[in-house]
């Protein structure tokens, strides 16, 4: 199945949870910020998120440093 994942197609073999994509982008989930489907979706709710066939995800990674 194929999303949109920050601009880009992006294929995944299933749907996913969001917690999940984040765990196989190796991604820190206390370090992003999700809009999914042009909303942005708060932390509690990705266990909960399945991503779907066309659905649209824009992943911001915070990054410290000085």
């Amino acid at each position: 199945m194929q999303i949109t994942l920050n601009g880009e197609p992006y294929e995944l073999d299933q749907p996913l949870s969001v917690d999940d994509l984040l765990a196989r982008l190796d991604l820190d989930p206390r370090r992003v910020a999700i809009e999914y489907n042009l909303s942005i979706i708060r932390r509690p709710v990705w266990p909960q998120t399945i991503v779907q066939e066309g659905d649209r995800l824009e992943i911001v990674n915070f990054v410290g440093g000085g």
